[in-house]
């Protein structure tokens, strides 16, 4: 179909959903604990969350139901400049050596007050210990509730790095490293670092309900848990004594909308403020609608199709940079992507600073595919998988039509493929368990440190925490991005990235497709809803007129 003849046709289907959307919608909410009418703001989110706690899980559905709205960190970053700004810690000192780093803490900050726990005290020293031994330490009493995994900091390496972390008084805490590391701070201030309250721990631990610590959580930030329907709705109540401002909407309901044209439409009718990942089939359709806003930027992530190399084929490099050459990645891109991409030549957008542009690229090369492959021993009619992302992520917005578009390039060089998809938390239970061939799949980074993308994709430590998704551990790559974060200057940095570079193309566990921009829509009547490059989406700051 014609993309504006696409476009006259996506009008008047979302016409026709519209009555269909206005009778399911009203009866939704009324299900609920509260009848009256919405006068927050409503989103429409792509999925459910595995928690409400974004320590155990590295899904950007999980961090945009909790992350900024649940919870705060020590640490944020300003989504406007980049930089590391306080929160939870009002400021902090780093020892000569590089080792040391002392927080003075915010007083006065109230956690929320919920029917499920009131709080006795404000936020203390005591809430940041518990939040990082509880991730650090195997032997502390709440590391195994909920299963005890915590991939991003056992992918970033983050667990071996802390060696202690001490209370010098009620509002002071120093955190020391076994050795320097240019990234911490970063990695403080990401979606994942979120502060629990200790006290609310001990009162579970009591009444041994500890595992609600993660389905009935209490944080410090904007807004306050009060229901979850699965496949169906969140909602949250303003926290009316928030520290850092009172802005938040009084109310705020994530509408679980797992079809992108049905949010679309959702949208278009009014039921939804602003809905999660627009399809880039429908960004056209938005731009041309008075009442819709569509924001976008470049973004920090990188989609790509990762090969198992612990299973034979794939652990040879020759036939993975064989099954690279039969892609032509410039017509995934123009096809899955719509122009809202920019083909990947390495992990790295080119927002990075760390950013190597004379990079080597594998070009498609069918010819030069299909011989490497019979010299390899790969026969013709050579069956694997690829398995699909069910969900749509900004990296990749449709993993099975890209999938679809790879199995016919494979067959022209001898590989059947059979495409693979599972529902979301099955998907990715059963990746971390090795059970796929390969996968397209992708990441956002969550600060703008480039070892956010080298350390939890492909180091070793990132196979136990389910984020190396090509099963890859090479010691000397470990090395090389362990010494880069060793240093503090820029240069020094970049050389050992650019090592780390010609490695991975040379052994080529993962073939890098495209850096996507990322899109959000909404209404014009919603303000104060940005981008947030670094991670999770924040509704803490927005209003509607």
């Amino acid at each position: 179909m014609h993309f504006k003849n696409a476009n006259r046709f996506l009008r008047s289907t979302f016409a026709a959903f519209s009555a269909v959307i206005a009778l399911s919608l009203s009866g939704c909410f009324d299900k609920t604990t509260e009848t009256s009418p919405v006068t927050g703001v409503i989103y429409c989110s792509e999925g459910n969350p595995t928690s409400f706690n974004p320590q155990l899980d590295t899904s950007s559905t999980t961090s945009d139901a909790s992350s900024h709205q649940i919870y705060d960190r020590l640490l944020n970053f300003d989504p406007q400049s980049g930089k590391i700004v306080p929160a939870l810690a009002s400021s902090w000192l780093i020892s000569q050596d590089g080792l040391t780093y002392t927080f003075q803490l915010r007083r006065g900050v109230k956690f929320h007050d919920t029917e499920y726990f009131s709080p006795s005290r404000t936020f203390n020293a005591d809430d940041v210990i518990f939040s990082i031994e509880r991730w650090r330490v195997p032997t502390h009493p709440y590391h195994y509730v909920s299963g005890g995994n915590y991939p991003y900091f056992t992918s970033i390496g983050l667990i071996d790095l802390i060696s202690k972390v001490k209370r010098i008084n009620g509002y002071r805490v120093e955190i020391t490293l076994s050795r320097p590391d240019s990234s911490f701070l970063a990695n403080l201030a990401t979606d994942f670092a979120v502060i629990l309250s200790a006290e609310y721990a001990q009162k579970l631990t009591q009444s041994k309900q500890k595992e609600r610590i993660d389905n009935y959580p209490i944080g410090t930030g904007p807004f306050k848990f009060v229901e979850y329907k699965k496949d169906h709705y969140i909602r949250y109540k303003k926290h009316q004594d928030y520290w850092q401002h009172e802005n938040a909407p009084e109310k705020l309901i994530f509408d679980i909308t797992t079809t992108s044209s049905l949010r679309l439409a959702k949208l278009m009718t009014g039921e939804c403020d602003a809905i999660a990942f627009p399809a880039h089939s429908e960004l056209d359709t938005i731009r041309e609608r008075e009442d819709l806003t569509l924001d976008g930027r470049p973004g920090l992530n990188v989609g790509f199709w990762a090969f198992n190399t612990s299973k034979y084929p794939f652990n040879n490099p020759k036939v993975r940079r064989a099954l690279a050459m039969a892609i032509d990645k410039n017509t995934l891109l123009e096809a899955v992507y719509y122009g809202s991409a920019v083909s990947a030549k390495s992990l790295l957008p080119e927002s990075s600073w760390a950013y190597q542009s004379d990079i080597s690229e594998t070009n498609y090369n069918p010819v030069l595919s299909r011989k490497l492959l019979r010299e390899s021993g790969i026969d013709e009619g050579f069956t694997m998988n690829i398995w699909a992302m069910p969900v749509e992520r900004a990296y990749n917005p449709n993993a099975r039509k890209m999938a679809e578009l790879m199995q016919n390039y494979l067959i022209q060089v001898g590989i059947q493929v059979n495409i693979v998809s599972y529902e979301w938390t099955t998907f990715r239970e059963k990746l971390k368990e090795g059970q796929h061939d390969s996968v397209l799949i992708g990441w956002s980074a969550d600060n703008g440190d480039p070892d956010n993308f080298y350390r939890p994709l492909l180091s070793c430590s990132a196979i136990e925490s389910g984020t190396n998704r090509a099963m890859w551990c090479s010691d000397e790559y470990d090395s090389l991005i362990n010494q880069a974060l060793q240093y503090s200057e820029i240069e020094q940095r970049i050389e050992y990235y650019k090592l780390a570079n010609k490695l991975l193309a040379e052994q080529m566990p993962l073939l890098p497709l495209a850096h996507a921009y990322r899109y959000r829509a909404h209404r014009r009547e919603l303000n104060g809803l940005v981008i947030n490059p670094f991670g999770a989406i924040r509704f803490g700051d927005v209003d509607k007129q």
